[in-house]
């Protein structure tokens, strides 16, 4: 059945590339290890598994209200729990806010190579994505300045950022949320905060607590392992917090993600193995393909980005012969470049080696 010629969506909305998921299969492949979705390698805590199951004989009702979730992630971090809202992964807090705060005549601002998100979500609004150049694959504090203007609206800044792995500053941070016009707004996505250690807090906790332009979003999807759940939150200025209530669906969190996010945000000890696991597996990792002759760009996430020039699709078929599934990011700018999430120990040194024969 074709569409009637005169029944078609608001302009602009065709002209979005839809997203694309990072690749799990291999044509022939007997066993492949994911590499291209920077999934926790170890799952969901065992507490946050139970309470999912837990959940199997009450899939009739609907969830309960999304308090008991946000009242432990206040206990855990420090926060004020009315302040804080959830969503279906932090993508759809992205979505939403892009949808109340940005429109027709709007403009979306991020860096160079930021998440793909927000462009999708500020062209679904009808709002008008820009982009700011960055510096050695970085956010520029001074070119995001520049390009703010009286059409601003909404300024995302992903610290670490996706796919780069790099990240800016408290100092550089706090620059930048000085310099807003007042109809805009600073949106700090750190879905790869819990990798970071203690010193390198960029305060964007603090930068939210004190001012009413600002907001932080998190991830379950990352650290905590819970992806296939959907769940994410935001700590918000209360006049946010009464905006986004009013455009979020009322059950947009499923029953299952509220219990196991509690869980999950209760075991910080789990939290705190995955993150010097992960860290001394990225680091042994980036050592290794340094040696093999590829270039490695410093990362603070669950990632790193390799640059191999003109050999891209080469390295990726090279990994894919071995059953393994890396990122390419050509959508962010990056042709040159594939994006490795860090696995367990097994897949790392699986990779470590692929890359040492495929620069031989």
């Amino acid at each position: 059945m074709t569409a009637h010629a005169t029944i078609v969506p608001r302009p602009g909305i065709m002209d979005i590339a839809p997203y694309v998921g990072g690749s799990s299969h291999i044509d022939g492949a007997n066993r492949v290890i994911k590499l291209s979705a920077n999934e926790n390698p170890f799952g969901p805590s065992a507490s946050a598994v139970d309470a999912y199951r837990d959940h199997a004989e009450h899939l009739g009702l609907y969830p309960e209200a999304q308090e008991e979730v946000a009242a432990t992630i206040a206990q855990v971090h420090g926060l004020e729990p009315g302040r804080i809202v959830l969503g279906a992964g932090s993508d759809e807090i992205i979505s939403l806010l892009c949808q109340a705060y940005a429109g027709p005549g709007d403009e979306v601002l991020y860096s160079e190579h930021g998440f793909l998100m927000y462009k999708l979500s500020s062209m679904a609004a009808g709002a008008t994505p820009v982009t700011a150049p960055e510096r050695n694959l970085t956010a520029d504090v001074d070119q995001l300045i520049a390009a703010m203007n009286d059409r601003t609206r909404l300024v995302f800044v992903a610290n670490p950022n996706n796919p780069t792995g790099t990240m800016i500053g408290k100092a550089e941070l706090t620059r930048l949320a000085d310099a807003l016009p007042p109809q805009a707004m600073l949106v700090i996505d750190a879905a790869y905060a819990e990798y970071l250690k203690p010193a390198e807090d960029d305060g964007a906790k603090e930068l939210v607590a004190t001012r009413d332009n600002v907001l932080m979003t998190r991830t379950f999807s990352k650290i905590y392992g819970l992806a296939a759940l959907r769940l994410g939150w935001a700590y918000v200025p209360e006049h946010v917090a009464a905006v986004y209530h009013r455009v979020r669906g009322p059950f947009n969190v499923t029953a299952p993600a509220l219990a196991a996010g509690v869980a999950a945000m209760r075991d910080q000890a789990y939290v705190d193995r995955c993150r010097v696991t992960n860290e001394v597996w990225r680091d042994w990792l980036t050592r290794e393909i340094l040696a093999a002759g590829l270039g490695v760009v410093p990362s603070k996430g669950n990632f790193v980005l390799v640059q191999a020039g003109d050999r891209v699709a080469d390295l990726d078929a090279h990994l894919k012969s071995r059953g393994l599934i890396a990122r390419r990011v050509d959508a962010y700018g990056l042709a040159g470049y594939l994006r490795i999430s860090v696995g367990d120990e097994e897949a790392c040194r699986l990779v470590a080696d692929a890359i040492t024969t495929f620069g031989a």
